[in-house]
């Protein structure tokens, strides 16, 4: 643990997953898709808005991506992205292949060609099906953080503030009429969370400015623009409301709870050490979707469905915890100790881990 880890940033990943899963688990499974057979309506009131985590993930992701590019170069950039994303995506891409071979009953189904492009990370880029659907904004991250590399390419991390400006004002444009051949690029529909994110590590690193509060400002009203936006979307897709105003306190808390992290001002959740549900967190997002779509489908008329729901969600939390400390961790070692040597460039444990 180093002085600058940032502590609650691990409880809130664990968090979004887990609004993640709630969402997925007991209703949009059995919602949309006809991936499940089974909801779980008590707790759908508040699970129904649990895909807004992902929103949560990305703006976490702006803050701790630019925790760390903020000290690299291009190379030790790429060995941590490579050290952090493949190692658990290796195993729990294989163990979803594996289940839908096992579980998938005809409802679910991969080739072995589809697991291989996915074991790339590229598959979405190869115009090759996910093997599983969470996979998607994996692929919305891999192009944050292109962009990022582009900037350590040409040494202007001192000038991304003023990128982020222009991405913000871009973004704005493309919400406002329109979206076109740069949009998918630059992230158009959710790059105001990245940029929120990116902001409020400018704030926790040296304070407020003119500039970084402009910018989170922006950020957050293209931000809820975009999340109602969207809401109103899923009450069609679903046929369930998704009401605005909660949409709007859920994303309003998402601001706050990073404003709160990037100054220093979250008291108990900044002294206590959440990495075990940090390290949790990748894993059970790779595995808990289809894995748990499978499992209610094979034991639904089997098992009571509070057993069946909750089982599920201790039986992925095992899994994720066995991935990172069975696979993820010693491969990772392995894999940075490898591309060090490959790429001839060192890169602390200890600057990665602090952002990571």
């Amino acid at each position: 643990m180093t002085k600058d880890r940032i502590n609650e940033i691990d409880l809130l990943r664990f968090l979004a997953a887990i609004a993640v899963l709630f969402f997925h688990y007991s209703f949009r499974g059995h919602a949309y898709d006809d991936l499940s057979v089974m909801s779980y309506p008590w707790i759908v009131p508040a699970a129904k808005y649990g895909y807004l985590g992902v929103q949560l993930f990305f703006m976490i992701s702006g803050f701790v991506i630019f925790m760390t590019a903020s000290n690299a170069n291009l190379k030790s950039f790429a060995i941590s992205r490579i050290v952090r994303l493949y190692p658990a995506f290796w195993a729990c891409c294989t163990i979803t292949f594996i289940a839908i071979l096992l579980m998938g009953n005809g409802r679910f189904s991969a080739t072995f060609t589809q697991y291989l492009a996915n074991m790339t990370m590229f598959s979405e880029f190869m115009k090759v099906p996910s093997i599983d659907g969470a996979y998607w904004s994996i692929f919305i991250e891999i192009r944050f953080y292109l962009l990022i590399a582009i900037l350590l390419a040409f040494k202007q991390m001192r000038n991304a503030e003023y990128f982020m400006i222009a991405w913000l004002a871009y973004t704005a444009k493309t919400a406002l009429w329109g979206t076109d051949k740069l949009s998918v690029y630059l992230i158009s529909e959710y790059a105001a969370f990245f940029i929120a994110g990116a902001s409020m590590f400018m704030v926790w690193k040296n304070g407020f400015s003119i500039i970084r509060t402009a910018t989170i400002a922006l950020s957050f009203a293209l931000a809820m623009y975009q999340a109602l936006k969207q809401a109103s979307v899923l009450t069609g897709v679903f046929k369930l409301e998704v009401d605005p105003l909660v949409v709007i306190a859920i994303v309003t808390s998402c601001f706050v709870a990073m404003l709160l992290s990037a100054t220093r001002n979250t008291g108990f959740f900044g002294r206590t050490n959440w990495t075990t549900l940090g390290a949790l967190t990748y894993p059970l997002y790779l595995l808990h979707q289809f894995i748990g779509f499978m499992t209610f489908n094979l034991l639904y008329d089997k098992v009571n469905v509070h057993l069946l729901f909750w089982g599920v969600i201790v039986l992925l939390l095992a899994a994720a915890y066995a991935v990172n400390q069975l696979i993820e961790k010693p491969m990772s070692t392995r894999l940075r100790a490898l591309l060090q040597r490959l790429l001839g460039n060192r890169v602390s444990t200890e600057s990665v881990t602090k952002a990571d």
